[in-house]
């Protein structure tokens, strides 16, 4: 006999959640419900679907901050209700967000006086930094093409085939055209002398990448920045550089200090950098530096009063939360310099361990740099059999997330794997990745290829059964679909014995 129960409204705050009606019901997908779900239960339905997510610090896929301390966690929940853009409601956290740019302007050797504020922006990241970077060297480019009175309708930029996505956007958004240096096996980010070669009368900058999203290399932005004086010198033109240090801009003034890239070279104009990667904050703040007023026009910037003062602002969006301003001036001032520096030498010394300890596999060819971000890139020797994608799918059963992916165009037979060092990923994590991986190949070298053509009864070209060549007699897809079934069986099976014989013994 079936059971039915009507629920009372008493039900709500008299049974748990699990013994309310909603477990029973789908949770709203596509219409807001009609009535409203008590506070306990929405959590609890929430909070059940997000653990089916990825651990955050597992995730090695990503160059975004994954842990901070307790404090200044803190910090970031008591702001969470400050709107950013009312400066003259909030005037200490738009101070705070001056110190920040003024701190990270000096880090990276903007000329600036003793007492000189720089000119810089807090972000929501290092893509609208780049976009409002673009936006200054687009007007900057017309406004004196105008003065001389030549065409200022086909702007182009020039890049590495290397650069991450958001530069692909600037120029489709705003119309400029993108002029991409096509990296090669061996060598995966721009060429700065083919770079050069590329720029004439209508190219706005050049960027440099510090740190590139596909193997963490930092492109040489001294011989770039030379080069590309030697041809402004002969042409005549002042062809600027922007360098995208959304990555390496936390990493290279700490760990190389000697390293020429930024507003020490003369060449470089603006700089954007990633607070929420090695910044050390959580996602949702980039900072784009400028070397000086006249870099930045004037008509970009716009006045409003509507909020109670004359507020100058040079955004793409408007409303922003305050969190991860004032959690960069934390962690600015709670590590300082020193601290800084022990923080990128613990994430490159990790770097190495796990580097080491993939080259003593002898399965995989090291694609990263020792020198530049924290980020181990590799693929395999050997990829006849087995690709990195499966390397990937299998780590996911340890809880690692490594991302496998190819190069970009001209390089894109090369695939591999990554994994991006952060500030919480410590010598024993790096260990014991190398222990998991090992074990993801042990296991793949058991299973049958991913062609299918590798299998019990399918061994070195050969069927077993007849000793015929497979040349000759070609198998089906349906037989070579039986043979990777009988594969898997055979190797469940012999599991199975294994571990009854080691019940028994």
């Amino acid at each position: 006999m079936g059971l039915s129960k009507t629920f009372s409204e008493s039900d709500i705050s008299v049974h748990s959640t699990f013994a309310s009606r909603y477990v029973r019901d789908s949770a709203a997908k596509y219409k807001m419900p009609e009535n409203s779900t008590p506070k306990e239960v929405a959590y609890q339905m929430i909070n059940d679907e997000l653990m089916l997510d990825g651990k955050p610090r597992l995730n090695l896929a990503s160059f975004v901050t994954t842990w901070m301390e307790p404090e200044c966690d803190k910090l970031v929940m008591d702001s969470m209700n400050k709107n950013y853009v009312d400066m003259d409601e909030y005037p200490v956290t738009t101070e705070l967000q001056n110190r920040c740019v003024n701190m990270i302007a000096h880090l990276f050797n903007a000329p600036l006086g003793e007492s000189e504020s720089a000119v810089g922006v807090g972000t929501v990241g290092s893509s609208e930094a780049i976009m409002l970077a673009g936006l200054a060297f687009k007007r900057k480019w017309q406004n004196k093409r105008k003065a001389e009175g030549k065409p200022f309708d086909k702007p182009n930029i020039v890049t590495g085939a290397n650069v991450q996505v958001c530069w692909e956007k600037f120029a489709r958004y705003f119309e400029v055209e993108l002029k991409e240096v096509k990296v090669t096996e061996g060598y995966y980010v721009m060429n700065p002398e083919k770079a050069v070669e590329m720029v004439d009368e209508n190219t706005i900058c050049v960027a440099a990448i510090l740190g590139s999203t596909y193997n963490g290399e930092f492109e040489d932005v001294k011989l770039l920045n030379d080069l590309l004086l030697e041809k402004n010198k002969q042409t005549g033109w002042d062809t600027p550089i922007h360098v995208d240090a959304a990555s390496g801009g936390f990493i290279a003034p700490f760990l190389y200090p000697e390293l020429e890239w930024d507003f020490r070279l003369p060449l470089v104009k603006s700089i954007n950098v990633s607070g929420h990667k090695y910044g050390l904050v959580y996602a949702g703040v980039g900072w784009n530096i400028w070397r000086s007023k006249d870099d930045l026009p004037e008509e970009l910037i716009f006045h409003i009063n509507y909020l109670g003062a004359d507020q100058p602002t040079f955004t793409l969006n408007f409303s922003k939360g305050s969190s991860q301003i004032i959690a960069q001036y934390y962690q600015l001032i709670r590590l300082g310099f020193e601290g800084y520096r022990n923080v990128m030498e613990n994430c490159h010394n990790n770097a190495m361990v796990l580097k080491e300890g993939l080259e003593k596999t002898g399965r995989f060819n090291i694609l990263s740099k020792d020198v530049g971000v924290p980020v181990v890139a590799f693929s395999l020797k050997d990829r006849s059999r087995h690709d990195e994608f499966e390397v990937s799918e299998l780590l996911r059963r340890f809880g690692w997330i490594v991302p496998a992916y190819t190069m970009p165009a001209d390089a894109r037979h090369v695939s591999l794997l990554r994994v991006v060092i952060r500030e919480d990923f410590s010598c024993t994590l790096a260990e014991r990745l190398v222990i998991d991986i090992t074990k993801v190949l042990q296991e793949l070298d058991k299973l049958p290829a991913k062609n299918g053509n590798n299998c019990d009864t399918c061994v070195n070209g050969h069927d077993e059964n007849n000793g015929k060549k497979n040349g000759s007699t070609k198998k089906t897809e349906d037989e070579i679909k039986r043979d990777i079934a009988t594969h898997w069986k055979n190797i469940v099976m012999a599991k199975k014995a294994n571990k009854t014989m080691l019940s028994c013994s």
